[in-house]
């Protein structure tokens, strides 16, 4: 043996064992079959459809995103007529995106104008139909779009840090590609999903805002009658948990008036960590602390509300409406008769940032364990099955080179499972067809060079001649045919939505780059080493 062929296999034995180290580490000795399949299982990743678990699909409520934003322009728009002494009538929301006038005074019309011009550049300002000195501030097309886009991408790394947060093991958080404003959330080995699903929607608004009526009403009829049927301009009903008005009588809920427009968000938030209840013991609190910007609007806010509630609202509800009793600027505190596991998920909920809209569940489906061992097993033999029909058929029509081709298949296979477990990708039942595709592939470039080398040998040529012209005619339209596949198989990655379709990808991708080693490399290795040993006569075994 020529020192460049040793040097090869060499190169190819380190591969091999590279490959071993990969799947299974380093092996003790004795080592049980049993420790070999459990060091594989740890290294091999499952996804949804073999390990079980649950699915979701969750849908953003992009438009509440864009209705806060509409309330905070009424009230910021509010307060700098008021700063400038611009005489109005009623300033109104209309819809998510538009605020109505009512009465400017004429006197002071030209001021008003070039205020929303000037200080509010996202709105464009336009003379109401039907109305006498009034206008409609309406938010422009394009700001509803990147307030749209963004609550899409805040929503997903939102729910992103959740989730890895709460230890799950490969859980996958995409855009599903499929409906508008959605959400995949995969979660393997999770088969009840109760918990993840209260830390994904928990807190989806975090609110601060002020009580406008300090008075709780029984139902939202009742506080609407409180105030002739018209609530005072800038206000909303707001549900509050449950209360028991007298011993023995269940909880009943509560209905607050608050101010439409939030003093502090969940965006302001910087951090957040549960504590044991300084006035109820035994139950827990959370402790949350504000940005420096939202500070220097809570400290004068809570600073001229001394005496008057202040309702915090998680998710369309209040949790808790206490009495402001001094200046408060960057911290504060939420009670509400939390156990030490509910103030730890709501305290994650606000580390991780809020949720920039509520989300709707449109989905949810869950995959039991034995269902997933089922997919396995019939997945499994589905490919040992394939790979003894073909490896029969190679050593039968190509004899000793069929051999050749069987060991090239075998060191395919072993590259793709390592590499996987190298990178940390998923395998999937579709990961598995990706993998019985391969087979099928490498069968095809192994096809190629044989018969090439079969032609050579026809015209005349000596089988060393032969082989050396096989491969090398062969490998163009081998690296024709993969590069094709593998670019379809990005793309699948790409713009695939959930794991299963990756899946496929990702082992497609990965099982033709090591076939094109295999059947390019490693076969014309076995080819020269078989023909060093052969005499100038000899005739090959194809």
């Amino acid at each position: 043996m020529n020192s460049q062929l040793r040097w090869k296999f060499i190169f190819i034995a380190a591969v091999i064992l590279l490959c071993i180290y990969g799947l299974i580490g380093v092996p003790t000795f004795p080592t049980s079959w049993g420790q070999v399949k459990q060091n594989l299982a740890d290294r091999i990743k499952l996804g949804l459809d073999l390990k079980g678990g649950s699915h979701l699909v969750l849908q953003v409520q992009v438009d509440e995103a864009i209705g806060q934003r509409c309330d905070q322009a009424v009230d910021q728009i509010t307060k700098q007529l008021h700063e400038k002494n611009i005489s109005v009538g009623e300033i109104s929301r209309v819809d998510d995106t538009h605020i109505l006038v009512r009465n400017v005074d004429p006197n002071t019309s030209g001021a008003f104008r070039d205020l929303i011009n000037n200080q509010f550049t996202d709105w464009t300002l336009a003379p109401a139909a039907g109305e006498q000195n009034g206008y409609v501030i309406a938010m422009k097309p394009s700001i509803v779009a990147d307030i749209r886009r963004d609550t899409m991408d805040q929503a997903l790394e939102t729910i992103t840090r959740r989730i890895n947060a709460l230890g799950l093991t490969e859980p996958t958080i995409a855009f599903t590609g499929r409906g508008e404003n959605e959400i995949l959330v995969e979660l393997p080995g999770e088969g009840d999903p109760t918990r993840a699903k209260s830390v994904i929607q928990a807190g989806g608004q975090l609110e601060l805002k002020r009580v406008a009526d300090e008075q709780t009403f029984p139902s939202e009829s009742a506080a609407q009658a409180s105030h002739g049927g018209i609530l005072p301009p800038g206000a909303e009903i707001v549900v509050g948990k449950a209360e028991s008005t007298q011993a023995g009588q269940s909880p009943q809920p509560v209905y607050y008036i608050l101010d439409r427009a939030p003093i502090i968000t969940g965006q302001d938030l910087r951090g957040a960590v549960p504590a044991p209840s300084s006035n109820s013991p035994g139950q827990y609190e959370v402790r949350f602390q504000l940005s420096t910007a939202a500070a220097a609007r809570f400290g004068p806010f809570t600073e001229a509300n001394i005496g008057h509630r202040m309702a915090i609202v998680l998710d369309h509800r209040v949790y808790t409406a206490p009495v402001i009793n001094g200046r408060i600027e960057d911290s504060g505190i939420i009670e509400g008769n939390f156990s030490q596991e509910s103030a730890q998920d709501l305290s994650l909920v606000l580390r991780a940032g809020a949720l920039p809209a509520s989300i709707k569940y449109l989905e949810e489906r869950t995959v039991g364990p034995s269902l997933g061992a089922d997919s396995i097993r019939e997945g499994v033999r589905a490919s040992i099955g394939s790979i003894i029909v073909v490896m029969i058929f190679l050593v039968i029509y190509y004899r000793l080179s069929g051999v050749n081709a069987v060991v090239a298949l075998t060191m395919n296979l072993l590259i793709l499972l390592a590499f996987m477990a190298y990178a940390g990708a998923v395998l999937t039942l579709p990961g598995i067809a990706g993998v019985i595709l391969t087979i099928g592939m490498g069968v095809d470039s192994n096809v190629l060079v044989f018969e090439r080398i079969r032609e050579e040998l026809r015209s005349g040529k000596a089988p060393a001649s032969a082989v050396a012209v096989g491969f090398d005619r062969a490998f163009l339209t081998i690296i024709d045919t993969h590069v094709t596949t593998i670019v379809s198989a990005v793309f699948l990655f790409l713009f695939g939505a959930g794991t299963p379709v990756r899946g496929f990808a990702i082992t497609l991708v990965i099982g033709l780059l090591s076939n094109v080693f295999t059947s390019i490399y490693v076969s014309r290795a076995i080819f020269d080493w078989n023909l060093s040993r052969m005499g100038r006569q000899a005739e090959l075994s194809i």
